[in-house]
């Protein structure tokens, strides 16, 4: 299901924050571009929340993209966007996590979450959450526009 991060990167570590992860899970699924949501690999011993993206509202070339959620009790918190189009994939992510070489919040750039850069995003769940969600809708926008699958 979910990729390793690049090496040498790693997401935040620590004690999920189920409770939270429910709440970004309902409150996802609220959003039309969101199709699904579930606890991997369950709700009983989760490791991550998977948001399944609607891959329909995408040009035909992407087959599926999901946005993985990590919520952490001390509100650190990792939202990997991965986009697949046959064996090739397209990610970013999100984190909020102490980073010897990055500011705390910041931003692992597309195409392939590359080196981290300094992130707006704040710690407060439901606006990062919209806050990715908005991104995903301009994603499917330019590419929509653009017919260029970057």
């Amino acid at each position: 299901m979910s990729e390793s991060p690049r090496d040498g990167d790693s997401v935040p570590m620590g004690e999920l924050d189920v409770p939270t992860l429910r709440t970004i899970g309902r409150r996802a699924d609220t959003h039309p571009l969101v199709e699904s949501w579930q606890f991997d690999p369950s709700s009983a011993a989760p490791r991550l929340l998977e948001l399944r993206i609607d891959a329909e509202t995408y040009p035909a070339a992407v087959d599926a993209v999901r946005l993985d959620v990590r919520w952490f009790t001390t509100d650190d918190y990792s939202l990997h966007y991965v986009e697949r189009r046959g064996d090739d994939q397209y990610q970013c992510r999100w984190d909020r996590h102490p980073k010897s070489d990055a500011p705390r919040t910041h931003f692992h750039p597309p195409p392939d979450a590359g080196t981290a850069e300094e992130s707006p995003l704040d710690a407060h769940f439901l606006e990062v959450l919209f806050t990715v969600l908005d991104w995903t809708s301009e994603r499917v926008e330019r590419l929509h526009e653009t017919s260029d699958l970057e």
